[in-house]
C-alpha cells in the first residue's frame, strides 16, 4: 500500500449483530476511507457503536449490509492467515499470559508465518528485536508478563501488532487505565508507527484532548448525527465537535480546538496584560465566575506582570492571593449595591 492510500473502504456499512428475533442495527449506511500513513481517532459517546464498528472492521463480526474492501479485496474474501497477515489489532483487556517473556509474547506476532509448527527463522528473531526497538521495551524484554505495569503492557501489546508486520492496525482504547504521561507516550508511538512505518493505525478512544492534538484524522460518530470524518481542525470549524459532544457543563472552544468545562463565567472584569500568566489568571477567574479582558468594564481592575499580580492596586505574589482579593472586593461591591 502507497503513503496515503486507503487501507479500508466501506460503502453503505450498517453494523450491528444478528438475533433470533431479528437484526439489531447499531450504525447506518457507513461510507468511509481508512488511510495509510495516518492516525485516525474514532470518537463518540457511549453507546454510539465504536466497538461494534471496530469488530466489523476487524471480521469479528459480519456487517449487517453493505461491502467492506481491503487492498481491492472483499473482506468476506481473506482467508484467516491472509487476514492475520493484514489486519493486526490490540483490545483493552489485558493478557492473561503469565510466565511468558515480553519477547516470547512480542514472538507471536510472528505466528502467521511461522507455520504449524512455530519455528522461527533468523528473519523472524530481527523482526522482533526491531518491534521491541520501535516500542523501545528492548530493556525489559526478558521480564515476566506479570511483572509489567499497565502502559508498559500495553507497549508490549502493541510490538506484538508491529511484529506481524500488518499494514493496519486496529486498537479499542489503547490508553485506557493509563495515567496521563503513559497516554501521550503510547499516542506518540501510534503516531510515528503511521507517519514513519507507513500504517493505517485507526483507534477508538474516550480520550478527546489526546485526540485532538495528536490525530490526522477523526472519525465521530454517534446514533442521531451518524458519521463524519475530517481533520480535527476541520471538525471544529465546521461545528461537528461541538455538536457531536457539547452537553451541559461541557463546551468546545473554537480557538484551542478542545473542550473545556463551562463554569457559567458571568461576572465583568477589566483584565490587563499578556502572555502565559495573565492565560492563567483568566483560567482562575473564569472558575469563580469571572471573564473579562483589557477592554471589559468593572469596578475591579487585575493587572499581570511578569513579576506580579495587581487587584485595584493591591499586589499578590500568587493566583491564590488573586483570587482572595477578587472574592473580598466582589463581596465588598455586592453589598454596596444593597
Amino acid at each position: 500500500m502507497n503513503a496515503h492510500s486507503p487501507a479500508i473502504i466501506l460503502h453503505n456499512v450498517t453494523t450491528g449483530y444478528h438475533s433470533r428475533g431479528g437484526n439489531i442495527e447499531i450504525t447506518r449506511h457507513i461510507e468511509a476511507i481508512l488511510s495509510t500513513s495516518e492516525l485516525t481517532c474514532l470518537l463518540g459517546p457511549n453507546g454510539a457503536g465504536k466497538s461494534t464498528l471496530l469488530k466489523t472492521l476487524a471480521s469479528f463480526i459480519p456487517p449487517l449490509h453493505g461491502g467492506i474492501t481491503i487492498a481491492d479485496r472483499p473482506l468476506r474474501d481473506y482467508s484467516a492467515g491472509r487476514l492475520a497477515r493484514t489486519i493486526g489489532v490490540v483490545l483493552t483487556e489485558k493478557p492473561s499470559l503469565n510466565n511468558m517473556t515480553v519477547r516470547e509474547l512480542v514472538g507471536l506476532g510472528r505466528s502467521p508465518y511461522t507455520g504449524f509448527w512455530g519455528k522461527y527463522t533468523r528473519e523472524d528473531r530481527e523482526i522482533v528485536d526491531r518491534a521491541l526497538q520501535l516500542t523501545g521495551i528492548t530493556e525489559f524484554a526478558a521480564r515476566q508478563i506479570q511483572t509489567l505495569s499497565d502502559g508498559e503492557r500495553q507497549k508490549v501489546m502493541i510490538a506484538k501488532s508491529l511484529a506481524q508486520q500488518t499494514p493496519i492496525i486496529l486498537l479499542d482504547e489503547p490508553t485506557a487505565f493509563l495515567d496521563y504521561p503513559s497516554k501521550v507516550e503510547i499516542m506518540q508511538l501510534l503516531q510515528r508507527m503511521a507517519h514513519e512505518e507507513g500504517k493505517a493505525v485507526f483507534l477508538s478512544t474516550h480520550d478527546l484532548e489526546l485526540a485532538l492534538q495528536i490525530s490526522d484524522k477523526i472519525w465521530l460518530i454517534d446514533k442521531t448525527n451518524g458519521l463524519r470524518i475530517g481533520t480535527p481542525e476541520d471538525l471544529s470549524l465546521s461545528g461537528d465537535m461541538a455538536r457531536y459532544f457539547e452537553r451541559d457543563g461541557v463546551v468546545f472552544d473554537p480557538e484551542s480546538g478542545l473542550f473545556r468545562i463551562d463554569t457559567r463565567a458571568n461576572r465583568p472584569i477589566n483584565l490587563r496584560g499578556a502572555g502565559p500568566r495573565v492565560a492563567m489568571a483568566r483560567k482562575a477567574l473564569r472558575r469563580i465566575g469571572f471573564i473579562g479582558d483589557e477592554l471589559t468594564e468593572s469596578p475591579i481592575a487585575v493587572d499581570v506582570t511578569d513579576d506580579s499580580f495587581k487587584v485595584n492596586g493591591i499586589v499578590c505574589a500568587s493566583i491564590e492571593e488573586l483570587l482572595h482579593a477578587v472574592r473580598n472586593l466582589s463581596a465588598v461591591a455586592d453589598n454596596d449595591s444593597l
